[in-house]
């Protein structure tokens, strides 16, 4: 019997008394009264804390029952959709805007704005040899993981890594905003060059570029793109940056920064925790979704049809076998994602007579059957509505940019979000967030290895 054998003998073994030892009865945590998930029996998060960042709305509480409403996401006070229908009406750029707002609480002047912009854009510039000693020799198959691991190793490279004065944090907050997209882009091409094969283009940013602009730049071979294009992908990067604090990786981000710890380390575990299908993933697992669409329907555009294989996903007989529509439902929204809404709209100025028509009508099938043959599947009621993840990709593809910067790219525009609250955090936390778990292990007597 070969080694190998014996070894994978041994782990499955070794599995079955892991599996034996730590499962743990679903009704346990009704018994004990702990909210699995940090989640309420109606679904709501926990109140873990207080912010002044963001607000995310997406029903209201009367006598107790909630009651479903349109949802609205506030950055400040300031509601989202007011700011991307004041830079589209002002056919200007509003990310950075958005940076500003978020990090210190309030709209900035137009000269603020613009030594903002100038600021960001003297701080992208990387660190010297870090694109060939940290990226470069080290290809990474997932750029989530590259991006953890870069952001971890800017520390090496800051003269004040541990400082945690508001100061110190702010300039590093403001490095990690501006650098960023260039690590990411800088990371796609070393993939491509060694798990595709494919040659590297290496595109310094220019000065005069947002962000936005900074990121087609560098991923397309021939830099070209119009200003319609950057405008779209500016839009995706304001509704991607900031989520409010209970957010997985918002929350991953405050925990690290209540410890104490640094910047760094805060950051690489937001960028971990986006990273996973059930939060900043869910995008990748739309495309997957669609893909099967494509493969099991002859027409994607044809409501009978479609709603047949949504009927099987459902069931698990289609689809990843998960019974998930991907793309569909919120932990907060109920009536309407408000981020969905604006890039539904967005999308359709864009897709109407061209190949990717038939997607988009596609997901708005989708978005429209869902909520109804849910209820016929599964006998219960449930508000439900598109998320952002349903058109974020097909955003994406519009701007060809590959779907392995589908989740990076948000990273990148949630950096700005990340900070403010670690900064928040730090000013005003004051206590190591520590939630407790009830053990349900019972006292038992040592064994001394010879009776075992």
């Amino acid at each position: 019997m070969s080694k190998t054998i014996i070894a994978d003998e041994a782990i499955s073994l070794l599995c079955k008394e892991l599996q034996d030892n730590n499962y743990i009865n679903i009704a346990d945590y009704a018994k004990y009264g702990v909210k699995r998930g940090l989640r309420n029996a109606d679904g709501t998060g926990v109140m873990a804390g207080l912010t002044k960042i963001c607000s995310v709305e997406g029903y209201y509480v009367d006598d107790g029952e909630k009651v479903p409403k349109d949802g609205h996401l506030y950055y400040r006070g300031i509601d989202v959709n007011d700011i991307v229908s004041a830079c589209e009406s002002e056919n200007r750029f509003g990310f950075e805007e958005v940076i500003w707002l978020l990090l210190f609480g309030s709209l900035p002047t137009a000269n603020q704005l613009e030594r903002f912009n100038t600021k960001l854009s003297s701080m992208r510039e990387l660190p010297d040899s870090f694109i060939e000693d940290m990226i470069m020799k080290a290809p990474s198959n997932n750029i989530m993981n590259k991006l953890a691991r870069s952001v971890l190793a800017l520390y090496s490279y800051d003269d004040n890594p541990d400082d945690t004065s508001i100061e110190n944090v702010l300039n590093q907050s403001l490095r990690l905003i501006a650098q960023l997209p260039s690590i990411m882009s800088y990371a796609y091409q070393v993939k491509r060059r060694h798990y595709y094969h494919k040659s590297m283009y290496i595109h310094p940013p220019k000065p005069d570029q947002h962000t936005a602009e900074v990121i087609l730049n560098s991923i397309r071979s021939d830099k070209k793109f119009t200003d319609a294009e950057a405008k779209l992908l500016d839009t995706c990067l304001i509704l991607h940056a900031e989520h409010g604090g209970g957010n997985n990786s918002t929350f991953a981000t405050r925990v690290l920064s209540s410890s104490g710890t640094d910047t760094y380390a805060a950051i690489a575990a937001g960028i971990g925790s986006l990273k996973g299908p059930k939060h900043g993933g869910a995008n990748i697992k739309v495309a997957e979704m669609i893909s099967y669409f494509k493969e099991n329907c002859s027409d994607i555009t044809d409501e009978g049809e479609v709603a047949d294989y949504l009927t099987k996903i459902m069931k698990k007989e289609g689809g990843d076998g998960s019974g998930l529509v991907y793309g569909m439902g919120h932990a907060v929204y109920t009536l309407s994602d408000p981020r969905a809404v604006i890039l539904r709209t967005k999308a359709a100025d864009f897709v109407m007579g061209t190949e990717l028509e038939s997607e988009y009508r596609l997901l708005t099938l989708i978005e429209r059957l869902t909520p109804e043959l849910f209820t016929k599947v599964t006998g219960k009621h449930k508000p439900m509505c598109a998320n952002f993840d349903l058109y974020s990709g097909l955003i994406y593809r519009i701007l060809n940019i590959p779907a392995d910067l589908y989740t990076p790219l948000f990273a990148t525009a949630r950096m700005a979000g990340w900070c403010a609250h670690r900064i928040e955090e730090l000013y005003t936390g004051g206590r190591i967030i520590r939630p407790a778990y009830k053990s349900l292990s019972a006292h038992i007597s040592y064994v001394p290895i010879a009776e075992r």
